[in-house]
């Protein structure tokens, strides 16, 4: 679905993810790896291969577009390091070219060490790339200057869409309110939480491989 906001041209993908043309930027939130691991080492059993599928789609995203840079919009990594991370490591041995960004989420608390090896920059609560300023947590109002716009994750966004029959569908989607615009989680094993539109917000819900405006 092309969107363009600012007079900037974003594509908003199917696979939870923003392509920004303007600056060769792939965007995505929430990534969440090592959830698997972290619920694991508490006994729950949960299949290893989700985090595989989760990197498989961003290289294939990376393939399609051939992004200059790759930014983050926190929670790349969640909780406590453990193996999951180094099937990371061993994933970005292959992307050696790509410059990657990340916007320090609450759930990235892993020592820095790990991210500097791998040449990964990272803020630590806000970057500006105009017209946007990133975060991963939604900035108040009065942080939001000028023309600037803030895109964020850690909300998981998605709406709730009923039909005639009182059947009820949550689906994830991308959403643009007055100030800030918030995208779905990319991460696979991560949940929803439902919003709740006000006028003139912009919402875009994100079905099995279309992008639709509702």
């Amino acid at each position: 679905m092309q969107y363009e906001f600012l007079k900037q041209q974003l594509c908003l993908l199917s696979e939870r993810a923003i392509w920004w043309e303007n600056r060769q930027m792939l965007l995505v939130a929430d990534v969440h790896l090592g959830k698997v691991g972290h619920f694991r080492k508490a006994g729950i059993p949960i299949p290893s291969q989700i985090h595989q599928s989760d990197l498989q789609l961003l290289g294939y995203l990376i393939a399609q577009y051939k992004p200059a840079s790759l930014t983050i919009l926190g929670d790349l990594f969640h909780s406590k390091l453990n193996s999951d991370w180094n099937f990371f490591e061993e994933w970005l041995s292959g992307y050696k070219h790509l410059t990657i960004n990340l916007v320090r989420g609450n759930h990235d608390i892993i020592p820095s060490v790990f991210f500097e090896r791998n040449n990964i920059m990272v803020y630590e609560e806000t970057w500006e790339v105009a017209p946007f300023i990133f975060s991963h947590i939604p900035l108040p109002n009065e942080q939001i200057g000028g023309e600037s716009y803030n895109l964020c994750g850690h909300l998981h966004p998605a709406v709730a869409l009923r039909g005639k029959g009182k059947q009820m569908l949550r689906l994830p989607c991308f959403y643009f309110g007055q100030k800030q615009g918030y995208l779905p989680a990319f991460g696979n094993f991560t949940g929803t939480a439902a919003i709740q539109p006000k006028e003139h917000d912009v919402v875009f819900v994100i079905t099995e491989n279309k992008v639709i405006q509702v």
